[in-house]
C-alpha cells in the first residue's frame, strides 16, 4: 500500500463556484452531476472552492450592518467578520457539503486556514483600508492531497486565518487561485453566471489571452461587468501559475469534457501568454 504522506499526488482540478448556484444547488442537478463524475474519474479528482456573498448580503442587512464594496472587494470591518465567517464557512459550507453527501460524494468542508492549507494575512492590494480582507501567500497542501488520495472532495471556504489566529475573509476567486498554485493544479475553473468572454462579434471566444483582453476592453467589446471577470481570471492565471476558465454554472458540458479527459469545451480559456490561432478560434 503507498504511504499517503509521500506518494506524488496527481494533480488536482480546482473549481470555484458562487452566486445564485449556492443559494439552491439542487436546482443545478446536471452541474454537479458532472462535478462527480470529474471528480471520480480523473486522477487528482476535484477541489471545490466556494464563496456566498449574497448569502452574506442577506444576514449583514438583517443584522443591520451596511455593505460596503469598493474596487471589487467588501470591505470587511471587524465587526463584520464573525457574521461573515459564520454563513461562508458555516451554513453556506455545510448546505453544499450536505447536498453533495445527498449525492453519494465524500464531501469534507473546510476553510482555507485548516491544517496550514492556506497562509494567509492582511491585503496589501489596496491603498485604502480594506478591514479584514485577506489574501493567500502560500501555504501546504497536504491535508488536501491526503483527502484527494482517499477519495475525498474536499469542498473549501474562502475564509483565511492570519498568524495570529484571526479570521479573514478572502475573495473566493484569489482563494481559488492561491489553491491552485499551493495544489500545482491541473486547471483552474471560475463557474459564474456567463457562458464565457464574447468576441466582437459576440461569439464565446474559446480562448483569450492578455494582449487580445487588453484590445477587447479597449475597444468595447468586453465591457461592463465582464471586465472585472476577465481582469479577475488573468490575475488568477497570473496567481495560479495554470489555465483559468471562465464558464457558467448553467452549463455542465466542459466539466463533463474534462471528466472523459479530454479538454474542456466550453466556455473561454484565459492564459497570459499567447495563444494559437487555433485555439484563440471562436466556438460556436
Amino acid at each position: 500500500m503507498p504511504d499517503l504522506l509521500t506518494t506524488e499526488p496527481a494533480s488536482p482540478i480546482v473549481v470555484k463556484v458562487g452566486g445564485a448556484l449556492l443559494d439552491d444547488p439542487a436546482r443545478e442537478r446536471p452541474l454537479f452531476d458532472a462535478l462527480a463524475r470529474l471528480h471520480r474519474d480523473r486522477a487528482g479528482g476535484v477541489v471545490l472552492v466556494h464563496g456566498g456573498g449574497g448569502a452574506v448580503d442577506r444576514l449583514l442587512a438583517a443584522l443591520g450592518h451596511e455593505t460596503v464594496r469598493r474596487e471589487g472587494i467588501r470591505l470587511t470591518p471587524p465587526a463584520q467578520m464573525d457574521p461573515i465567517a459564520g454563513v461562508l464557512a458555516g451554513s453556506v459550507n455545510k448546505r453544499l457539503v450536505g447536498h453533495l453527501l445527498a449525492m453519494g460524494l465524500p464531501a469534507v468542508g473546510l476553510c482555507l486556514g485548516d491544517g496550514g492549507l492556506a497562509e494567509c494575512a492582511v491585503t496589501d492590494a489596496f491603498d485604502f483600508d480594506p478591514g479584514r480582507v485577506g489574501m493567500v501567500k502560500g501555504g501546504r497542501g497536504r491535508l488536501l492531497e491526503v483527502l484527494l488520495r482517499e477519495g475525498f472532495l474536499p469542498c473549501v471556504s474562502s475564509i483565511g486565518i492570519d498568524p495570529k489566529g484571526d479570521l479573514l475573509n478572502v475573495n473566493a476567486d484569489d482563494a481559488a487561485a492561491g489553491l491552485a498554485r499551493i495544489l500545482r493544479a491541473r486547471e483552474l475553473v471560475l463557474l459564474t453566471d456567463v457562458a464565457g468572454v464574447r468576441g466582437a462579434d459576440g461569439a464565446i471566444l474559446a480562448s483569450i489571452d492578455e494582449p487580445t483582453a487588453t484590445r477587447g476592453i479597449e475597444g468595447g467589446w468586453i465591457s461592463g461587468g465582464m471586465i472585472a471577470k476577465v481582469r479577475g481570471a488573468l490575475a488568477a492565471a497570473r496567481v495560479a501559475g495554470v489555465p483559468v476558465r471562465i464558464a457558467s454554472w448553467s452549463d455542465a458540458a466542459p466539466l463533463l469534457a474534462l471528466a472523459a479527459g479530454g479538454a474542456a469545451m466550453g466556455g473561454t480559456r484565459v492564459t497570459i501568454r499567447s495563444t494559437s490561432p487555433a485555439t484563440a478560434a471562436t466556438s460556436r
